[in-house]
């Protein structure tokens, strides 16, 4: 097995950690912060000053980001030779794990009884410019994996991509100004059910990247 296979493999085994470490830390950690729920709050909570699990999240969003930023380069690899699309694919995966996990991770949603304090827009900047990025990244996957080669997970994509978008917006409607509708109240489970949809579609491209690995070791 040479270098690249080697890479490819271990940045592919890198989403899978990402992707089922999240739920595992999400609801270990949100289990130890009394009075959480997993439902009605934000995983940001669990990274405010004020959570008594703030260091051990944000450690771990520190790591989820160099780790999905390490599964881009072998994405880049994976699907080398399948045009630009490939490498704007690839950077969205690193804007991503740079906005959702080292953003996050690095600066705390403390808000303030008198306005925004800075490490919360910091934090909602940086984590929305990576929830931006992964909204689309099923688009460009599009180009990258064509409807004659994987009907299948083309059609995954495109379903990937309305769930990503309805998800988010209900998600947004935190912001409506009567806080107490159904909406509102359970943006912890509209935030999680996004996460679900992009973490099951990241750990599908892993398993077709080692799939194809394998498909093009036997060819040789």
């Amino acid at each position: 097995m040479n270098k690249s296979s080697k890479h490819i493999i271990a940045s592919a085994i890198a989403c899978m950690i990402v992707c089922i470490g999240e739920f595992v830390t999400i609801f270990v950690f949100g289990a130890s912060y009394p009075g959480y729920s997993q439902l009605k709050d934000t995983m940001s909570a669990l990274g405010a000053s004020a959570s008594p699990v703030s260091e051990a999240i944000s450690l771990w969003w520190t790591i989820m980001g160099i780790l999905l930023i390490f599964f881009a380069t072998g994405f880049k690899i994976a699907f080398a030779g399948k045009g630009k699309y490939v490498n704007l694919a690839a950077l969205l995966i690193m804007l991503y794990g740079f906005g959702e996990g080292i953003g996050s991770g690095s600066f705390n949603a403390d808000h303030l009884a008198n306005g925004l304090a800075t490490s919360l827009i910091f934090h909602d900047t940086l984590g929305g410019i990576g929830v931006a990025a992964i909204l689309i990244f099923p688009l460009l996957m599009l180009k990258v994996i064509a409807k004659n080669e994987k009907p299948v997970f083309y059609r995954m994509s495109q379903i990937i991509f309305v769930l990503g978008i309805l998800t988010i917006l209900l998600f947004l409607f935190r912001y409506l100004p009567n806080e107490n509708n159904f909406l509102s109240v359970y943006k912890g489970l509209w935030q999680r059910l996004f996460m679900l949809n992009t973490y099951v579609y990241m750990i599908t491209i892993a398993v077709i990247m080692m799939i194809n690995l394998k498909k093009n070791d036997n060819e040789n």
